[in-house]
């Protein structure tokens, strides 16, 4: 199965993965599984960074090092996840993730997320 962490869950698994469910841990853990994170999650980081919302212990070079150390593997923006999001109800402002809310869908991931009002879109769903 194909998961997709959203950027907290990104976040978490590489710093702080108390904050993760042992049920998700497990799941981003076996083989039979392959956990992404988005090239939007990146993106997203770097901003809040850069406008005081987000303290980084490491740099952002470094977080991407890590996820692909644990074989978390990137996923691209692509032109189809965009085209995505005028079909996708406006239950969520945040861009970022309703960006990544429309590549779940388009990529057939289950996404990873612990915020609630992701459970309001038709998107598979674990936390």
């Amino acid at each position: 199965m194909k998961y997709l962490l959203d950027t907290h869950v990104l976040l978490w698994f590489l710093s702080q993965q108390n904050k993760i469910s042992s049920q998700v841990l497990e799941q981003c853990s076996d083989p039979a599984n392959q956990p992404y994170f988005s090239l939007t999650s990146i993106w997203e980081i770097q901003i809040k960074h850069q406008l005081g919302k987000l303290t980084l212990d490491i740099p952002i070079q470094k977080i991407i090092h890590t996820a692909n150390e644990k074989n978390i593997l990137s996923l691209d923006i692509k032109e189809q996840h965009i085209l995505l999001l005028d079909n996708l109800p406006y239950h969520h402002k945040d861009p970022f993730d309703r960006l990544i809310i429309a590549q779940a869908k388009a990529e057939k991931m289950t996404l990873i997320s612990a915020d609630k009002i992701i459970k309001q879109y038709d998107v598979d769903l674990l936390w």
